[in-house]
């Protein structure tokens, strides 16, 4: 039957990548190859495979990054630990939105947190040199595990899914009691599943973190987008469950690119608990110079790979935070429309044969958010992504992620509304196709 893409282009596309499957893929390169479709083959594609936000981006941080612009900010290098007013809006964010006390001084921006990421694992996997090794809690955005692999430090894994509630205490007790763990790292709403671990779950990782001596990294790129919850009643704010009540070995990554959709200005802050930033080591006096956490993220780290970030992102992120923490800008009702739109793209799917792979979040069903895992009867998810390819619909593998269970993680952002039709049709395709071969 006729197809959008013959699968003689794809394999020849792979060559020319230098990968031999789809489910070796990363999320660029795949990006790379479905933009070159688009091109070859004149038509346009469902865009499942990257998150980039699919909105407007905040008009409160345009304004306030257009006048740190007017006010000359370009011609001056920012303070390597960050300017002032956004550190002071990055503590009361989290004040408000997770009930944390985190110092101003000890949030530090970073260029997006892909660079919060990279800097928190240099700084903890020298903090002690019996610990070697970071824990992932799968599945999880794919780079995070890159950047351990750039940097040679050691990595362990499991997959969330079969170890919710009460089952999550032993499976973190068999890493962390053999000595080597220096940080536990998740993403909360998760990337790709968006499972939310609950107010016990996280509390057993922070109990856990403090008995074995582990920092936690809380990747809170979508922080309350759950949007199964509603506003605190008292504040009428929306709010994050955190570990941060449970622990005081933490760092936390809030990024400017889904909550605010300003994702191009790579800005995000890295805010480093009290105790952590100030915790001394000879391991890390010896690797990097300085003895305490706080210096060497600062004065080594951030220093050497940016010198800083972009002095007006910091003031557009500054308004932004200081305005959500305040209840002025309501952001959420914003980004509320993934919600929607994954609810919609959930039920065309599921009208064509497929399933959600990660559909449960402990007892009740996974929410609809930013994104979603798809899986068709027992196919695997390279085979899955070559039938989606030639019917003009993307994705990324879900084994690329650590998660066990095969499929597509798919993302709502990019789902304009010519498209729901448009899905429909190529899924008719897609079963078309699937049924002749």
């Amino acid at each position: 039957m006729k197809t959008l893409i013959d699968s003689s282009l794809i394999e020849s596309a792979l060559a020319k990548l230098e990968v031999t499957s789809l489910n070796d893929l990363s999320i660029r390169q795949l990006v790379s190859l479905v933009n070159r479709f688009e091109k070859e083959s004149g038509e346009e594609f469902i865009h499942f495979e990257i998150g980039v936000p699919g909105l407007p981006p905040s008009q409160v941080g345009i304004e306030a990054q257009k006048a740190a612009l007017d006010n000359g900010v370009a011609a001056v290098y920012p303070a390597l630990d960050g300017e002032p007013e956004l550190k002071a809006a990055a503590s009361k964010f989290v004040r408000a939105i997770i009930g944390a006390e985190v110092a101003p001084a000890h949030c530090i921006p970073t260029v997006g947190s892909m660079q919060g990421t990279f800097v928190s694992l240099m700084a903890v996997a020298a903090l002690d040199k019996k610990r070697d090794t970071i824990l992932y809690i799968d599945p999880g955005f794919p780079v995070q595990k890159t950047q351990a692999d750039v940097l040679g430090i050691r990595r362990e894994a499991f997959d969330v899914y079969n170890y919710r509630a009460e089952k999550i205490g032993p499976k973190l007790e068999e890493y962390l009691s053999t000595g080597r763990i220096a940080a536990i790292l998740y993403s909360n709403p998760n990337n790709p599943s968006w499972m939310c671990l609950t107010e016990d779950e996280l509390r057993t990782i922070g109990e856990l973190a403090t008995k074995y001596d582990a920092v936690v990294i809380e990747d809170l790129a979508y922080a309350t987008m759950d949007f199964r919850k509603g506003l605190d009643p008292a504040t009428g704010l929306p709010t994050q469950v955190s570990v941060t009540p449970y622990t005081d070995n933490y760092i936390l990554l809030l990024s400017g690119s889904k909550m605010f959709s300003y994702a191009g200005e790579r800005i995000a802050v890295a805010c480093i608990s009290d105790k952590l930033f100030e915790r001394k080591s000879e391991s890390l006096k010896e690797r990097y110079g300085l003895p305490s956490f706080g210096n060497v993220f600062v004065h080594k780290l951030i220093y050497t790979l940016s010198s800083g970030v972009s002095h007006s992102a910091q003031m557009a992120l500054a308004a932004m935070m200081d305005s959500a923490a305040e209840g002025v800008y309501n952001y959420r009702d914003e980004v509320a429309e993934y919600a929607r739109r994954t609810e919609r793209i959930r039920e065309i799917l599921t009208r064509h044969g497929f399933h959600i792979v990660y559909d449960k979040d402990v007892d009740e069903p996974v929410g609809n958010g930013f994104f979603f895992t798809i899986g068709y009867k027992d196919m695997s998810g390279g085979e899955l992504l070559g039938y989606l390819l030639q019917c003009g619909v993307s994705g990324i593998v879900l084994t690329s992620t650590g998660a066990e269970y095969e499929g597509i993680r798919a993302c709502s952002s990019a789902i304009k509304p010519h498209h729901y039709d448009l899905l429909d049709q190529r899924l008719a395709m897609f079963e078309e196709l699937v049924a002749n071969s």
